[in-house]
């Protein structure tokens, strides 16, 4: 009988994530993570059926990551819940940008379904009850303003541009403010 791995699947995963978030994720391949932990691939391989799987681990690390971030700063914000949740998703791309990119920025083709999902009909129920918009005019709402949200969290995670929290916190307001009161005026309430 081969000897039992002293390496666990945890050590592997928060060194594949530590590499992900110092280097991004072109950086995650079996040798990187196995220089890491000072050890050859075979742990690696006794753990994760291949480096897919273990990419996949370090998705949904990161998923737990942002989630866990994301309700530090909603509850320790002042702002309305929607805003503060736009103002979360842009705060942990500033704060956490190889991991946003991961999560965010990567090509989506072929995958089954994104964790986002959930989420995406909660805000857009939370927009109809705040703003009075019908389902579709909700959705339409919540996807324009997740787009200028993604826009402007994927322009500080590439290093694109820097702003201060309190400019973004007054482009959000008025997006929102400008967005509801373009919805209203077409009389696209209740």
């Amino acid at each position: 009988m081969p000897p039992k791995s002293k390496i666990k699947r945890e050590d592997i995963l928060a060194t594949a994530v530590a590499l992900v978030r110092q280097s991004g994720d072109v950086a995650l391949n079996a040798r990187a993570v196995a220089k890491a932990l000072c050890c050859s691939t075979q742990p690696i391989f006794s753990n994760f059926v291949n480096m897919e799987a273990l990419r996949c681990a370090v998705i949904s690390e990161a998923v737990r990551i942002y989630t866990e971030f994301t309700k530090q700063e909603i509850e320790s914000s002042d702002d309305p819940y929607y805003k503060a949740s736009g103002m979360a998703y842009i705060a942990f791309a500033e704060a956490e940008p190889a991991l946003f990119r991961l999560l965010y920025m990567r090509d989506r083709h072929g995958e089954e379904s994104t964790p986002e999902a959930p989420l995406f009909s909660e805000m857009t129920e939370h927009v109809q009850k705040k703003t009075g918009l019908t389902g579709n005019m909700a959705e339409l709402f919540h996807l324009e303003m997740w787009a200028i949200v993604h826009g402007i969290a994927a322009m500080i995670a590439t290093n694109y541009l820097r702003l201060d929290r309190a400019l973004i916190s007054t482009m959000l307001s008025d997006a929102y403010l400008g967005t509801k009161h373009r919805f209203e005026e077409k009389g696209d309430t209740k």
